[in-house]
């Protein structure tokens, strides 16, 4: 048995805290002891199994701010990190052989002042994740994005959610040339979707709607979401009557403290009205497990809208619930959705979706095709039985091989933790 702390900046709902959760799931269903350490929790906007007590749950640095005046999110997010890491090494009474952080990987220097190996998850690369169009705004990432490339190499085991993540990680850390990450699909619990879900009801799905529509992603505008809603208007632009009984609904997590969700909701808004379809579109701001498993039982078809998305969890959700999926032909769906099989791949444009759209508003027996193929497809490739073995082999390796850390090591960790750390604080200060 190996006691796994994880350790995550923020456990709210989205597909990274998904995949950190299952990874929980999948250790303890092994007799490991799971434990997470975060700077937020709100058992109010956060997964079920965190909420119920399945998962023990330690917030710590919550005072810490997100921001600095609107700014600087990187850096609150990378002190966050770091202070939940010294809570842990420093100050908590957990007891635990391996970390595995995901996301920041500033927190590994302190990590590595304990005896516990330490996995880094790698869901992107958090510097290709932000645009760089002023001078001010490069000066301000540069150091962190320095922080971002030493620190991830310090993991004693690195793991990304796809192959496209592994090509994309080769790319940006060019300095890494001797760490190999290795794949981890990011598998959910089917034992989760296997569960009756709940008949659906108006507030959730329009009643007399004969091709449902269904997006799901975060409130970001980095997902894309505006795809959905000009395709949909595309159709409308074709022909008026193509939208008789059609239905799209917008569902995704939110959270009222983050200024981007307020905001890109409200724009969705605006773009649904300004093209005479709010009839059609419907919003739903977070929602429960029960609630997604009904969403994605009684919708014709799933729209996945983020272009190179590292992964992507809500796919394998859709197809393993007999949803099939459009996607942007890019990143993680490229090796979950079987084109033209379980789904269509398109390019980023509201016209190539509009077109697969159209298929399934003509053809009512596509979406029982596809949805058989996906599930099978689900089944072969993506077993939380086989995510289980894998993670499961490469926590027993780091476990067995134990922390031989010499004198010369401690003394590289503390200075890296010295330089990362006034990198911050001269951040903060000036």
């Amino acid at each position: 048995m190996v006691k796994v702390v994880f350790l995550h900046p923020d456990l709210g709902i989205g597909g990274a805290e998904r995949a950190v959760i299952d990874a929980a799931l999948s250790l303890k269903s092994r007799n490991h002891t799971v434990h997470f350490v975060t700077a937020h929790h709100d058992k109010s906007h956060c997964f079920q199994e965190t909420k119920d007590g399945t998962l023990d749950v330690t917030a710590v640095g919550d005072w810490l701010p997100r921001s600095i005046v609107g700014k600087c999110y990187a850096l609150c997010a990378y002190l966050r990190m770091i202070y939940a890491a010294i809570f842990l090494v420093f100050f908590s009474s957990l007891e635990y052989d391996l970390v595995f952080c995901d996301q920041i990987s500033a927190c590994i220097p302190v990590l590595k002042f304990s005896k516990a190996r330490v996995i880094f998850y790698c869901h992107f690369p958090d510097m290709l994740l932000t645009q760089r169009k002023s001078v001010l705004k490069r000066l301000y990432r540069a150091p962190i994005d320095w922080i971002e490339e030493k620190t991830t190499g310090m993991a004693d085991c690195v793991l990304v959610n796809s192959k496209f993540t592994a090509g994309i990680f080769k790319e940006a850390f060019t300095s890494l040339v001797k760490t190999t990450p290795e794949v981890l699909y990011p598998i959910p619990d089917f034992s989760t979707l296997d569960k009756q879900a709940p008949p659906p009801t108006s507030d959730l799905l329009p009643p007399n709607a004969s091709t449902i529509f269904l997006s799901i992603n975060r409130y970001e505008r980095k997902k894309n979401l505006l795809l959905a809603i000009d395709a949909l208007a595309c159709l409308k632009k074709a022909n008026e009557k193509s939208l008789d009984g059609v239905h799209l609904v917008m569902a995704g997590g939110y959270d009222e403290r983050v200024v981007e969700n307020r905001e890109y909701y409200h724009e969705l808004k605006q773009r649904v009205d300004k093209d005479g379809i709010s009839e059609h579109v419907s919003f739903i701001r977070s929602f429960s497990d029960a609630q997604k498993r009904t969403l994605l039982r009684n919708s014709s078809c799933l729209l996945y809208t983020p272009d190179r998305e590292h992964f992507g969890i809500v796919p394998i959700e859709a197809m393993y619930l007999k949803c099939p999926v459009i996607a942007v032909k890019s990143g993680g769906p490229l090796e979950t959705v079987g084109h033209e099989s379980t789904g269509f791949l398109c390019q980023q444009s509201d016209e190539d979706f509009a077109e697969a759209m159209r298929k399934f508003i003509k053809n009512k027996d596509l979406q029982k095709e596809m949805g058989e193929a996906g599930r099978k497809r689900v089944v072969a490739l993506f077993s939380f039985e086989a995510f289980t073995n894998q993670l499961n082999s490469i926590v027993k390796k780091l476990s067995d091989q134990g922390r031989r850390q010499t004198l010369t090591l401690s003394l590289m960790w503390m200075m890296a933790f010295i330089s990362v750390l006034s990198l911050l604080l001269v951040y903060v200060l000036f």
